[in-house]
């Protein structure tokens, strides 16, 4: 069985009450579910893990090694910043979505670069939690192609 990890970091533990008019009344714990779900039905383990410190993010990163098939990741603010959290996928080789509830080419200046897409197969954002949504469908497909598989059609 495959195995995804879905690491988010800073502030996203606020979700459903941080800015809802950029972000939404969607609670990172329905994400989680909705995620959950989507890669369950298509024999895809799902872990989730969320922290507000940098260094706790780059720790499971090197707990899980190897130990799974894809990362999905929004590490917010650690995305425009973060050379440890970008080193740290980077030395796992793993494929890599990078997901954002905002569209981030459209904000503050600060926020319209990011030191992960590099590392990205992909990236999904600016569509509040149906990015999430859309990532998890972008990873079965990624998933299945990579074993020989038929494209997923959601």
């Amino acid at each position: 069985m495959a195995k995804v990890l879905v690491l988010n970091g800073p502030n996203l533990n606020m979700l459903g009450s941080r800015e809802p008019e950029i972000y939404g009344a969607v609670t990172l714990a329905e994400i989680e579910t909705e995620m959950k779900n989507l890669l369950s039905a298509q024999q895809i383990e799902a872990e989730f893990y969320q922290s507000n410190h940098e260094g706790d993010l780059v720790d499971r990163l090197q707990k899980i090694g190897t130990g799974c098939d894809l990362i999905i990741i929004n590490a917010g603010a650690l995305t425009h910043y973060s050379i440890s959290l970008y080193d740290a996928l980077k030395a796992l080789g793993l494929p890599i979505i990078e997901v954002h509830m905002s569209n981030i080419y459209n904000r503050e200046p600060f926020r319209r670069q990011s030191l992960l897409s590099p590392l990205a197969i992909g990236g999904v954002f600016g569509f509040g939690a149906l990015s999430y949504r859309l990532a998890a469908k972008a990873a079965i497909d990624y998933l299945c192609r990579s074993k020989g598989e038929e494209r997923y059609e959601p």
